[in-house]
């Protein structure tokens, strides 16, 4: 467990990335989410490990990016924020009805963080769809649901946010590290 590694998770369009680019700009260094990235590059590229069109490979990328995101944190020996962690890659793939392979559980496993992991509850009203982010709100209340279940079988402790301000989210998480 390391206690200086912080993740943010929860569902699409709940004010994650918000959250962290706040907590990025108070000072803190942060690991951006691996979605969003690999599905521009993706894109770009013309490839196809796409949540809407090969979610194993889409899964692949993403557990590269978290485990090299979790060792450049690591050795900043200060704290960090992720815009969600290597367990989301977990609840990604039971969210798509996909086995989760063996070496993606060991990694959830031997890559740990802080014990308390701050979720951003579903919040239909700022809620919006982009060129990146096509689930529904439907959609976007079954992966916050994953992600929680997820973070809680590798033996988290949830700790959700307010539906709040940008500001006072960030309060609320300072007054959980102190």
């Amino acid at each position: 467990m390391i206690d200086n590694l912080h993740i943010i998770t929860g569902g699409p369009g709940s004010g994650k990335s918000s959250l962290v680019d706040a907590l990025t700009a108070a000072g803190f260094r942060h690991m951006p989410e691996a979605g969003r990235a690999i599905i521009q590059d993706q894109v770009a590229i013309g490839g196809t490990a796409l949540p809407w069109d090969d979610r194993e490979a889409f899964a692949a990328l993403m557990l590269g990016w978290e485990m090299r995101s979790y060792r450049e944190a690591v050795a900043l020996n200060e704290a960090v924020f992720f815009d969600r962690g290597i367990p989301d890659v977990v609840g990604y793939l039971r969210l798509s009805g996909l086995p989760v392979p063996e070496h993606i559980v060991r990694a959830a496993e031997l890559h740990r963080y802080h014990k308390r992991v701050f979720i951003t509850p579903h919040w239909p009203e700022i809620f919006a769809q982009d060129t990146e982010r096509n689930q529904t709100l439907a959609e976007a209340e079954v992966t916050h649901r994953a992600m929680a279940e997820a973070y809680a079988d590798f033996g988290y402790d949830l700790v959700y946010l307010p539906i709040a301000s940008v500001a006072e989210r960030v309060a609320f998480i300072l007054s959980h590290l102190a």
